[in-house]
């Protein structure tokens, strides 16, 4: 018998039931949750607007150039970046998209928009430029993110346009006789190769040539049909939106990639940004010494390509 009663716990040691949560509770902790929510939209939506002034200007006029770019992100962050420098007497232009999407993605943009800025003021050359900010991103980081880049350097009074491309899809280049080149000279992406050699590609933009540069969620974009948008389509839409401006030629393109997605929502960011010397008295094309990879069906033109230091740094 006493067995039996040691087994039955005391009155003060039985735990009462929990009372089931009222109306009134759960409408609380619901108003809370909504709260905490709203807060971080608010805080997502800002480091959004934030990093639209790192990119910044949207739109630039520099003499006889137009440029435009703009970021469609999938989210409110993104991964891709562009960046118009000022560098004494030329411009340093900057496309970029780092692997991933969302807060991670959008965490590193900031810092790398400080290493091209850094780099391209202290080398003024695309080659070493690239190849400083991807030894700064394997030193100083033990997992950097994959990130392409395309950094070119353009003095208005020359024309001359000189460009390394790390892992972004190549930019096209479209002449004013619609002669169409590919841009893919240059190395591997950054963060994959601590001491990667990068080479630089020389040309001269011709009044009414147009650069189009683009990440690659622009040519893998789907249709319903689950087929990509591809580099032909963008070269079509870039031929058919050539003799615009640069932001008109910007937004053809990109109602004609939403046009071709129709009901699909993009699976990465889009950007694109567009580098136009207005058209005047179309000038012969420069003498040159390599081919770039044309485009199917299209003519090609061929450029000057030089190894790692195709110009001199410029006197401050």
């Amino acid at each position: 018998m006493m067995a039996l009663t040691e087994r039955v716990p005391a009155v003060s040691q039985i735990t009462p039931p929990q009372q089931p949560p009222t109306l009134h509770s759960l409408r609380a902790e619901l108003d809370r949750e909504r709260r905490e929510h709203g807060t971080l939209q608010q805080a997502v939506f800002e480091a959004a607007q934030i990093q639209r002034r790192l990119c910044a200007p949207r739109e630039f006029a520099w003499g006889e150039y137009e440029i435009a770019g703009e970021i469609f992100p999938v989210r409110h962050l993104s991964g891709d970046f562009f960046k118009v420098i000022e560098l004494d007497q030329v411009l340093g232009i900057a496309v970029g998209d780092i692997a991933g999407k969302g807060l991670t993605a959008g965490i590193w943009l900031a810092h790398l928009l400080s290493l091209v800025h850094r780099s391209a003021r202290t080398f003024m050359d695309v080659a070493r430029t690239v190849a400083e900010v991807n030894r700064e991103l394997c030193r100083e980081h033990g997992e950097p993110p994959l990130t392409a880049l395309f950094f070119a350097i353009l003095d208005p009074r020359t024309h001359e346009f000189t460009y390394t491309n790390a892992g972004l899809p190549p930019p096209l280049l479209l002449r004013a006789n619609r002669r169409v080149q590919r841009l893919d000279v240059g190395g591997p992406m950054l963060g994959a190769i601590e001491n990667a050699v990068f080479d630089s590609g020389y040309l001269c933009l011709n009044p009414g040539d147009m650069l189009v540069a683009y990440s690659d969620g622009v040519t893998e974009c789907r249709d319903p049909r689950d087929q990509e948008f591809e580099i032909d389509r963008l070269s079509a839409a870039a031929l058919a939106a050539h003799g615009s401006s640069a932001n008109a030629a910007l937004f053809s393109m990109l109602g004609t990639v939403l046009d071709f997605a129709d009901s699909s929502t993009p699976g990465d960011d889009l950007t694109f940004l567009v580098v136009r010397r207005q058209a005047g008295n179309i000038a012969e094309p420069v003498t040159v010494e390599k081919n770039f990879q044309a485009l199917p069906g299209a003519a090609t033109d061929t450029v000057r390509w030089k190894k790692a230091n195709p110009r001199r740094r410029r006197s401050r």
